[in-house]
């Protein structure tokens, strides 16, 4: 059996963090690990609904995708969680958890600025807050703050997402999780 283990990919909106733990875990399941991909906005719809994006909500939608990655990371489960998290103690606190619980966690920061994402805007957030139509996006004029010592920093602007995701695969197999 594999060993579970919860990667966190935290960064700004279109940072590129899905993205990289789609890649990943085509290549985990490829070795015959069992893997989620714990979606943010899968989670926002389903676990979630209801919930607004004030500092309290979101701390609350945190900690729910916390629960259930370290839910599967005990379970024998690489729980792959490409969600923002903006805060640092929500973070923090889902760490703590997992180490409570024994479950490994790593917290990647796909560190890709601001500049760059508005550039991709994949889902056209930052279109709409140019516009005028969406208020607090995360990292404009919400706040987005930093993982100060991260187990990765990735700035994907400057390889592709098979580089991105080859960085985080080195990092479970330095860790004995890959």
């Amino acid at each position: 059996m594999t060993s579970g283990a919860t990667v966190w990919l935290t960064g700004l909106p279109s940072a590129g963090k899905t993205t990289i733990a789609y890649e990943l875990a085509g290549r985990l399941r490829e070795e015959g690990h069992r893997v989620e991909v714990l979606d943010g906005d899968e989670i926002r719809e389903f676990i979630s609904a209801g919930l607004g994006f004030s500092r309290e909500d979101r701390h609350t939608n945190v900690q729910r995708i916390g629960f259930l990655a370290e839910l599967l990371a005990r379970n024998g489960v690489k729980a792959l969680v490409p969600v923002i998290a903006p805060y640092q103690d929500s973070r923090d606190a889902v760490r703590k958890r997992h180490q409570e619980g024994g479950a490994p966690y790593l917290e990647v920061h796909v560190a890709t600025p601001v500049e760059v994402c508005s550039v991709r805007d994949v889902k056209g957030l930052y279109a709409k807050q140019a516009a005028g139509e969406l208020k607090g996006l995360t990292g404009v004029d919400d706040p987005y703050e930093e993982p100060e010592s991260p187990d990765l920093r990735i700035e994907s602007q400057n390889q592709t997402v098979q580089e991105s995701a080859a960085s985080v695969y080195a990092l479970l197999s330095e860790r004995g999780l890959a």
